[in-house]
């Protein structure tokens, strides 16, 4: 039999089972922990920890749901048997995609700028700038709370949202170097054809680069989203007060109001299912273009 024919056959079907076996294990233990909180969420706190081991939840209920979003009647007998904690979720969730947006946005148009001059323009010491730009990532980000912080609270912006999204809100050395790798791979013949026709860098950047890394862009987007709506430290640090307190730092809050010391585990479980629907919206919405942009190519 000709070797060339056995690497030509297609796999058996046992093999792939085995790999829709595997995928199906990653699948579960990537979402089992989702499925947890969204079994405490349905679960009545009464009767929480004598159902734990079960499976589904026993006695669903949407009690948990509805009183994190205050739909709940201030004299429905239910919140008398038990303390609950009180959070304002619309205004912790208005907060967070505000601080999000403000952490995003100037953050990719920055580092997008900056990529492209480093992959693009030539100049006295690019190379040396751009490595120094990367050292930057071997810095932990715990080191600069202090002196951040101290310049926030000297800029007189504690407990606000610019204060809250400063240190994000710039270009950063894994975008600079993400968005990088990806103008590299544009062909310089458009960008040079673009210059003979007498289009200058900017116009170029905007009309040929950025709509040619749609999907390295949304890649980038969603990585930061993830990253910025999941923050607590320094939004903790710097703002505390109601009116800015975003998701986790709400959520926070709310578990430290449960009297006895015991945490409201169905009531913090519903914060953090409603929590997620946001970024599962902007995976559903955007998926498609994180896998795109590993697959990408360069234009055809």
């Amino acid at each position: 039999m000709n070797t060339m024919d056995i690497s030509l056959r297609p796999p058996s079907n046992l093999g792939r089972w085995c790999g829709y076996l595997v995928l199906a294990l990653f699948a579960a233990v990537s979402l089992g922990p989702i499925w947890i909180a969204v079994k405490t969420a349905l679960s009545d706190s009464r009767t929480l920890f004598s159902s734990a081991s079960s499976f589904l939840p026993q006695d669903p209920t949407l009690f948990n749901l509805q009183r994190v979003l205050g739909l709940v009647n201030p004299a429905d007998p239910r919140l008398a048997q038990m303390s609950y904690g009180k959070i304002d979720f619309y205004r912790a969730l208005v907060n967070s995609v505000i601080f999000t947006l403000l952490a995003v946005i100037p953050q990719i148009a920055c580092s997008a700028l900056a990529a492209y001059a480093f992959a693009r323009l030539r100049f006295t010491g690019s190379r040396l700038v751009f490595s120094l730009f990367l050292s930057a990532t071997m810095i932990p980000s715990v080191v600069l709370f202090i002196p951040n912080f101290i310049l926030i609270k000297d800029l007189g912006w504690l407990n606000t949202f610019q204060g809250m999204a400063a240190p994000y809100a710039l270009m950063t050395p894994f975008a600079v170097f993400f968005l990088r790798q990806m103008f590299l791979s544009t062909p310089r013949e458009l960008e040079e054809c673009a210059l003979v026709d007498g289009a200058s860098y900017l116009s170029i950047f905007f009309r040929i680069v950025l709509p040619l890394h749609r999907s390295a862009l949304a890649t980038l987007t969603i990585i930061t989203s993830l990253s910025a709506w999941n923050e607590f430290f320094w939004p903790f640090l710097v703002g505390r007060s109601e009116p800015v307190r975003v998701m986790s730092v709400a959520i926070n809050a709310f578990r430290q109001q449960q009297a006895g010391g015991t945490p409201d585990w169905s009531g913090l479980m519903a914060c953090t299912v409603l929590g997620i629907v946001p970024i599962a919206i902007l995976l559903v919405l955007f998926g498609r273009k994180v896998v795109e942009s590993f697959q990408y190519s360069g234009p055809k």
